[in-house]
């Protein structure tokens, strides 16, 4: 009796392990879920216009986050980081498991240039061409699939009022 207890005890040791790893790798898959989340309209040169739902990252621990452990995510999802002034940027793959499409971002909403299928995991840096004040990401392979291009409009509203901001100090 005590052997069967014991027996019975250990697989559910094992299968509680087994749910509890389960759930964190499921969790760790998706996109952060303690972010705002918005709409942001990409629109072309041509006045093409493309939609995604975005989550803003603003404060350091965000921002260093970023999409690190994100397995999954949508075509039209992303992720928009607000670095709260403008500045050269610096990003990496660190821990990130998809490509990505950077898409680096002037205060106006102007993008200024984009990287694309950047390689997951790399520790190599992937920079702004000159400052930019956002950074948007999506999926790897979104920009050309879409025809997002340097120079088209990124509208959203962190972007229209740091665009109103750097206005009223000009």
């Amino acid at each position: 009796m005590i052997a069967a207890f014991r027996s019975l005890s250990m697989h559910g040791c094992l299968l509680l392990m087994f749910i509890v790893c389960w759930h964190a790798a499921a969790s760790a898959a998706d996109l952060p879920d303690d972010l705002p989340e918005s709409r942001l309209t990409i629109e072309s040169a041509d006045g093409q216009r493309s939609e995604f739902t975005v989550l803003l990252a603003t404060t350091p621990p965000q921002l260093a986050r970023g999409l690190m452990f994100v397995t999954r995510m949508d075509e039209q999802q992303g992720m928009l980081f607000d670095f709260g002034e403008t500045r050269p940027v610096s990003m990496w793959m660190r821990n990130t498991a998809l490509p990505l499409d950077m898409l680096f971002i002037r205060a106006d909403g102007t993008i200024n240039n984009i990287v694309e299928q950047t390689t997951p995991y790399s520790r190599t840096s992937i920079v702004s061409d000159g400052p930019v004040r956002f950074v948007l990401e999506v999926l790897g392979g979104t920009s050309q699939r879409l025809g997002i291009a340097a120079g088209d409009r990124v509208l959203h509203s962190s972007i229209s009022s740091a665009d109103t901001a750097a206005e009223g100090v000009r």
